[in-house]
């Protein structure tokens, strides 16, 4: 399994507009980043991400679960955009800020931390683990 970060607006799709969507989940449409795009095609049924809100709030407040593996994105006729669906799992008990990840040491490394701006992003096994347990969250 493979753990990663998907970034949203709240205003624009929220943590319970996922919710919302059930297990049938919803397109993580609208990528228009080669590398979130190619991020997007190593996933796979069943890898695990945090549900990111950016913006003002900039943190983690749940986890989603792949559920559809890469395919067109139906937002274009451009047939270089692709994209997976998601499906809510959880919320995080206690939501994590990006303040929070930055001033921990053990996440120096993590692509949120080097590179904030991308909207898809892997999460090392040892990061997902840490950032659950900030949050008081089941990371299974």
């Amino acid at each position: 399994m493979q753990y990663w970060l998907f970034k949203s607006e709240p205003n624009t799709w929220g943590w319970t507009d996922q919710v919302a969507k059930g297990d049938t989940g919803e397109e993580w449409d609208g990528v228009r980043n080669y590398q979130a795009r190619n991020f997007m095609r190593e996933m796979k049924l069943g890898d695990l991400g945090f549900f990111y809100h950016s913006m003002k709030e900039k943190s983690v407040v749940g986890i989603v679960e792949v559920c559809a593996e890469i395919h067109p994105d139906s937002t274009t006729e451009d047939s270089r955009w692709e994209c997976v669906d998601i499906k809510a799992v959880r919320p995080f008990s206690t939501s994590v800020s990006l303040d929070q990840i930055k001033t921990d040491p053990r996440l120096s490394d993590m692509v949120l931390v080097k590179n904030s701006r991308l909207s898809v992003q892997p999460v090392t096994e040892e990061e997902w683990q840490i950032i659950c347990a900030l949050g008081q969250t089941d990371p299974s």
